[in-house]
């Protein structure tokens, strides 16, 4: 057994990946997570996942990339983007054309959390956790406290208290707050999720998808499967055509959303709870081998 995300991650020998859907169920849409689904851990995408991807784009099925990165941190898949060049980012806050390459990405749309909704949660989150530390991701990068676990390859723009980055003055207003991340150096990772949900309640979106008690926080109603229910209707898709892949907490609405869904074999519990079906790990391409079966069963192969 591998540990991958504070999970056992389940070897292809261990476990037969599950069947594709139904040869009279037509996919029209293949949505994946990055980290620990379609990501090896190393974060590379493997020949196998390039021409899977590939051959689902050359077959009409549309591939979308749904995660919790920020835009600027998708160089890793924008070489596999291919036609519409569409991302959903920041965990459904953000729909962005990747076609510009790094660096020159485009936002397509926006769901921002409100500054005084955002003020709201760090101070209920105050209340209820001491010793909560708090990050700021806005349109134009990320901006956190002294206390926040820095990011080496990701520098804050701006380090400053999240009340002084959240205030209706700063500079930095007039770009959009995608999500508030909190971090707490004590609490399990699923204990402070569980703490913040109860807390926060519908005030905003609360989700995780680190190893560590990291959490991340977006407005009200936004999540992976809310975005991409929402660009599925501008293009006539029905979830029934969806097939959505998944490790993570942040990752179970839009898995319990689409008509068909696999978690990884290194997915946390509630995933593997809330998918329809399961396939191998990450680093044994288990996105990569469900689309192989149902392009399989479209050629006859």
């Amino acid at each position: 057994m591998r540990k991958n995300a504070g999970v056992t991650s389940t070897r292809t020998d261990d476990l037969d990946p599950a069947p594709a859907p139904a040869p009279d169920r037509r996919i029209r849409l293949i949505a994946t997570d990055l980290d620990g689904t379609l990501l090896r851990d190393d974060k590379s995408v493997s020949p196998r996942t390039v021409a899977a991807l590939a051959a689902a784009e050359e077959a009409g099925i549309e591939v979308f990339f749904v995660t919790g990165r920020p835009a600027r941190w998708m160089d890793v898949v924008s070489d596999h983007v291919h036609g519409h060049g569409l991302a959903i980012c920041g965990n459904g806050a953000a729909v962005v054309d990747l076609h510009g390459g790094t660096g020159n990405h485009r936002f397509v749309k926006v769901r921002a959390i409100r500054p005084d909704v955002a003020l709201d949660v760090v101070a209920t989150l105050r209340a209820a956790a001491p010793g909560t530390s708090f990050a700021v991701e806005r349109t134009g990068g990320i901006h956190h406290e002294l206390a926040y676990p820095p990011l080496h390859l990701d520098p804050a723009v701006t380090i400053a208290p999240a009340e002084k980055l959240l205030a209706a003055d700063c500079d930095l207003a007039d770009q959009p707050i995608l999500k508030i991340l909190a971090h707490h150096g004590e609490l399990s990772p699923d204990a402070f999720l569980a703490l913040a949900r109860t807390a926060v309640g519908e005030t905003a979106n609360v989700t995780r998808s680190s190893p560590t008690a990291l959490l991340e926080i977006s407005a009200a109603g936004v999540s992976k499967a809310s975005t991409l229910a929402l660009c599925c209707t501008e293009r006539g898709i029905v979830p029934d055509e969806v097939v959505a892949f998944g490790d993570m907490p942040n990752d179970v609405e839009m898995l319990s959303w689409a008509g068909t869904s696999y978690a990884m074999g290194n997915a946390h519990p509630d995933v593997v709870a809330a998918a329809s079906g399961r396939t191998v790990a990450n680093n044994d391409d288990g996105v990569a081998v469900v689309i192989e079966r149902i392009l399989a069963q479209y050629t006859g192969a």
